[in-house]
């Protein structure tokens, strides 16, 4: 029934492009994802009562729904209870010491009236906090101290919101909770995939978030015109005049957990706890008796689980279409198993040619539609994780927080009023070169291990 096949794979590649429509209008991406596991559910089981599909081989009607339906989401709970909500929850803490916010103070001190230099400090620590914060709401909380900045410093609205963006992207190639994510993605399309780890991937996370700061910093400071500089006295927003600075020994909290799993080898939800109370000790926010301790970290962990929710409800629908996905995987393997790249070198390089695609959620971005792509690539060929992996981050993380369609960055509009192409003709032209650079980068480190 091989014209069955192709029928069948045709329906699936037809309803995928109708996905990446879905994604690039913004629409709504936990409620397409589920809609699209549904179909492709059916679509496969339908497949099946014509043609046998390999991977149902010994499932019913039931034992495939559950495995889409059920056990996907189960499966990925375990790695976002473990990581994602605890990394929220220690962000929490770095906003709510003051940390982050004193970090940022002492950088424009340094700065001086010098814009370009204060923004390239700014740029870098931004980037550090990020490997460590995630989600919107640490991001407003950081952005309304560093826009103003900016802008009181002369920086056009546009080169600020820009670098400031790009900083939280080069940031993101390093944060421990991102990479968790985004390692669950691969696992559930390859269960041999679950075994690799953050520090085998933290070299390249830490050689692409430098590149990518370097590039962002060079297409900021290309844009730049001559408006009028302020002088750096007047880089303070009011809300900030007045505030109390967090003790130097402090600010270590912010790269521990980085620290701790890369250097002392220990689970990452103990570095998350360890570090939050570390920065809550050292901070003196350790007072009014147990009674109101509990309570102080009962609510920080409920603001960083309302920060990341609507990610968490994406990501557990994410899980049943990569789940879906196995069971399209025999068709797509028949219609582009010829024509995949072979080749660690030609793989690099289709990457790289293509990591445009992964704005607007496109093909070419794990967090969109990528995932099906992956269960393609996956399917074709037995590629490495080692290698696999660092080239889907690059395309993912450069192009997805660089992306008008990242909720941040639709705010930082409002915010700055800084109209989508003026943002887009920098932030484009930025992704695409570090996707080349990286995909490069991935291909001398990884390329000898397919």
């Amino acid at each position: 029934m091989d014209v069955t096949n192709y029928v069948i794979g045709l329906l699936m590649v037809l309803s995928f492009f109708g996905l990446v429509w879905y994604c690039v209008k913004g629409y709504n991406l936990m409620v397409g994802f589920f809609i699209m596991s549904v179909l492709w559910t059916a679509i496969a089981l339908i497949g099946n009562a014509i043609a046998p599909n390999s991977m149902m081989e010994g499932q019913n009607f039931v034992s495939v729904l559950t495995n889409v339906f059920q056990t996907g989401p189960e499966n990925y709970g375990k790695a976002i209870l473990v990581n994602v909500f605890f990394g929220a929850f220690f962000g929490r803490i770095l906003m709510d010491t003051g940390i982050a916010a004193t970090l940022i103070r002492k950088v424009v001190e340094l700065g001086g009236d010098k814009p370009r230099v204060t923004m390239s400090l700014l740029c870098i620590v931004t980037a550090v906090i990020f490997t460590s914060m995630t989600g919107i709401g640490p991001v407003i909380s950081i952005a309304v101290i560093v826009l103003p900045i900016m802008l009181s410093l002369g920086i056009p609205s546009s080169v600020a919101l820009f670098s400031f963006m790009g900083s939280i992207m080069a940031g993101i190639f390093g944060n421990i909770v991102n990479f968790k994510q985004y390692q669950a993605i691969f696992a559930t399309a390859n269960e041999s995939y679950a075994s690799y780890d953050y520090n085998a991937y933290f070299g390249f996370g830490m050689i692409a978030m430098a590149v990518s700061l370097v590039i962002v910093l060079i297409v900021a400071n290309l844009a730049m015109n001559n408006k009028k500089i302020s002088r750096a006295w007047a880089a303070t927003t009011p809300e900030e005049q007045n505030s109390k600075n967090a003790p130097a020994i402090s600010w270590i909290s912010i790269i521990l957990p980085v620290i701790g799993v890369v250097v002392f080898k220990i689970p990452i939800i103990f570095g998350f706890i360890f570090a939050g109370l570390f920065a809550l000790l050292t901070c003196g926010k350790l007072k009014g008796g147990f009674a109101g301790v509990c309570r102080m970290l009962s609510k920080q962990f409920a603001d960083g689980a309302i920060d990341v929710a609507p990610m968490i409800g994406f990501l557990l629908s994410l899980a049943m279409f990569n789940n879906a996905a196995t069971y399209a995987s025999p068709y797509f393997k028949i219609l582009f198993g010829g024509v995949m790249p072979q080749t660690a070198l030609l793989l690099c390089i289709v990457f790289a040619i293509l990591t445009p695609l992964g704005f607007f959620r496109g093909p070419m971005n794990l967090v969109g539609s990528g995932a099906a792509i992956l269960a393609v690539v996956v399917s074709t060929a037995a590629w490495p994780v080692q290698f696999l992996y660092p080239l889907f981050a690059v395309t993912t993380v450069a192009p997805q927080h660089l992306d008008v369609t990242q909720s941040w960055v639709a705010w930082g509009f409002g915010y700055t009023k800084v109209p989508a192409r003026d943002f887009m003709k920098m932030s484009i032209p930025s992704g695409w070169m570090i996707g080349i650079i990286l995909c490069a980068v991935v291909f001398v480190m990884y390329g000898s291990l397919v």
